[in-house]
């Protein structure tokens, strides 16, 4: 049996999980998760906890993801997700314009202006350098996240671009020219 497909969700009191076959709807404070589970995948509640089953052992490589999706969902609705991001380099900034554009700075001759999907927020800190994305949905999250960090990846000669808060990247080595 799968290792993380038979660990128990903690489902906190103010969650509430309806689960129908092939098809699971996770509701908390934050918000509401809705999605299809795999074929074969069923879920119980008892008291505070949810686990998965298979129906046999041919849904075996679906089980752990099911469990992961709706333990991801579960955590999503009750504490949310977030990901920072540094903007590096003299001149790179970003800004929200309203509520749903991001309008980035990136050293192209034009601005970026980058529409946000539902149920994402951004927040931009006050030396316009410092990106924070939240959400319920992890996947969106961190999708948000990487299209973001692609539009200006860091450089590797000079370290300049759109790069993971904590992330570590080294620095190359530049020509050395003859003297």
């Amino acid at each position: 049996m799968s290792r993380v497909g038979r660990k128990p969700i903690a489902v906190p009191a103010t969650v509430k999980v309806v689960s129908t076959p092939g098809h699971i709807n996770v509701k908390g404070p934050k918000g509401t998760l809705d999605f299809d589970l795999p074929e074969g995948i069923t879920f119980q509640q008892l008291k505070a906890e949810l686990t998965a089953s298979r129906q046999d052992e041919a849904h075996a490589p679906v089980h752990g993801l099911a469990r992961s999706l709706v333990a991801n969902a579960v955590q999503g609705v009750s504490q949310g997700f977030q990901k920072e991001l540094d903007i590096v380099g003299v001149g790179y900034r970003a800004e929200m314009k309203g509520k749903s554009i991001l309008v980035l700075s990136l050293g192209f001759s034009h601005l970026i202006e980058y529409r946000l999907p539902p149920g994402i927020e951004i927040a931009v800190d006050a030396k316009l350098t410092h990106l924070t994305i939240t959400g319920i949905d992890r996947q969106r999250v961190g999708q948000v996240a990487a299209e973001l960090r692609a539009l200006r990846p860091p450089d590797p000669y000079k370290n300049k671009g759109v790069r993971y808060t904590g992330e570590r990247l080294r620095k190359k080595e530049g020509k050395t020219g003859a003297k």
